[in-house]
């Protein structure tokens, strides 16, 4: 449906080598990457996701947008904060609303700290944004987005009572959908390990019980704990809401060396961002 190109990763191992959050520092590179990209997708549509900058010092936001907006890119979403917040603190929704009033033909989406469908009416009411970008929010809650369309006028969304009965099967589903994504059952139950935590925030479950699901390796074992879950538990209110997912705090930003000295790229710059280019590590 549409290609995005995310320049809001802050992990050390990108970053070190001038990618994710760290690029757009680099305004020419930038540039380029936005207008191939755009040019090599034809007629499918490009959209860009940035931060804030390096940090507070450091910003690049409003060029960087400019710049996705003359390139030809379909939309820009902000993560309201900078590189070196990583996922700390709050993000800064004013800095959304600014970029807001910067660009005038293609949508701007906001993104940071949306934990339910309230959070992000009030997000478009405060900044004046056309829609938002959800990530950790919707980690164990993927009947977010429902939530999400039914808040922004959709009445035909469904209405979830996610309490632990509806929960557990959707983790069971989500396991399910993972198992056949990759088409190997142990690989899919060891994927959804990690989601046992966020789904089961909140509810009436152990942390002994906890642990048992962050271990299966089958569909069976998840059907044995659930099957010893009091799945009568009602949804519990707010206490399932709130940050999830990726948090810590601050950190300096990991840079090439010399990164920050010029705002063009030169030889060796682009030399090893050549070699970088060869690392498929993922970020």
């Amino acid at each position: 449906d549409h290609i995005d190109l995310n320049f809001g990763c802050p992990v050390p191992k990108v970053t070190r080598k001038g990618g994710g959050s760290a690029l757009p520092w680099k305004s020419d590179l930038f540039r380029d990457i936005v207008k191939a990209a755009v040019d090599g997708a034809g007629d499918v549509p490009v959209t860009v996701k940035i931060r804030k900058g390096i940090d507070d010092d450091h910003l690049t936001y409003l060029e960087a947008a400019k710049a996705a907006e003359s390139g030809g890119a379909a939309a820009v979403s902000l993560h309201a904060r900078t590189l070196e917040q990583s996922y700390s603190g709050h993000a800064d929704w004013s800095a959304i609303a600014r970029l807001k009033e910067h660009i005038e033909s293609i949508p701007v989406l906001g993104n940071g700290d949306i934990w339910s469908a309230e959070d992000a009416i009030r997000m478009v009411d405060e900044t004046g944004c056309d829609g938002v970008v959800v990530g950790r929010g919707c980690l164990g809650r993927p009947w977010l987005f429902g939530e999400l369309a039914r808040a922004f006028g959709n009445a035909e969304a469904p209405i979830v009572d996610a309490t632990l009965a509806f929960v557990a099967q959707a983790f069971r589903r989500h396991a399910e959908l993972l198992v056949d994504f990759y088409e190997d059952e142990l690989r899919g139950c060891r994927d959804i390990r990690k989601h046992a935590g966020w789904y089961f925030k909140g509810y009436p479950v152990g942390g002994e019980m906890r642990g048992r699901f962050t271990q299966v390796n089958s569909l069976a074992d998840i059907d044995a704990l659930i099957a010893e879950l009091d799945l009568t538990a009602p949804y519990p209110g707010e206490g399932v809401e709130g940050p999830r997912g990726r948090s810590g705090r601050a950190r300096r930003a990991v840079l090439p060396d010399g990164w920050l000295s010029s705002r063009t790229m030169n030889s060796q710059e682009s030399a090893d961002l050549q070699e970088a280019e060869l690392d498929t590590s993922g970020g």
